[in-house]
């Protein structure tokens, strides 16, 4: 399985459509024939996952295999399986976001492509500058973290 590293700055044109930069298009194009399913993030961020199918059949399968009687389920069903598209890439490595998705997660023209092993995370190229000047002092540090010597 692929293992997505790094962030690209990327265009978007006035139709929607962006190209994917020709390093992870060869990848894509290796790993699942250039099929991917974009689709929103769940949490309060709201930039947009980019699966390459089989990838995302996996995920599609731990979100339908979930108990939907918990309101937090259905809520990440709803988000993640509602705007979930399958996409292509086309000749040029270009793909259209649809409407619904670049109003989700604010997308306009400037916007930031950033892989997270095994997705990547689709970010307007504002959204991601403040997230990343966004301070966690309140936020506690969970037992998970506290051994990581990066």
């Amino acid at each position: 399985m692929s293992n997505f590293l790094g962030s690209h700055a990327i265009n978007m044109d006035a139709k929607g459509r962006m190209a994917i930069p020709a390093k992870l298009r060869e990848e894509l194009a290796q790993l699942c024939g250039s099929r991917i399913v974009l689709t929103a993030s769940a949490d309060e961020e709201r930039c947009l996952l980019i699966y390459p199918e089989p990838q995302w059949k996996q995920v599609e399968e731990q979100l339908n295999g979930l108990p939907t009687m918990k309101k937090a389920v259905r809520r990440l069903q709803r988000i993640m399986l509602g705007y979930a598209t399958p996409l292509e890439l086309d000749s040029a490595g270009r793909v259209l976001v649809p409407p619904t998705l670049r109003n989700f997660a604010g997308l306009e023209k400037k916007l930031m492509l950033v892989g997270q092993g095994k997705k990547l995370e689709l970010w307007s190229e504002e959204r991601w500058f403040a997230w990343l000047d966004e301070s966690d002092d309140d936020e506690e540090m969970p037992p998970e973290m506290e051994a990581l010597s990066l």
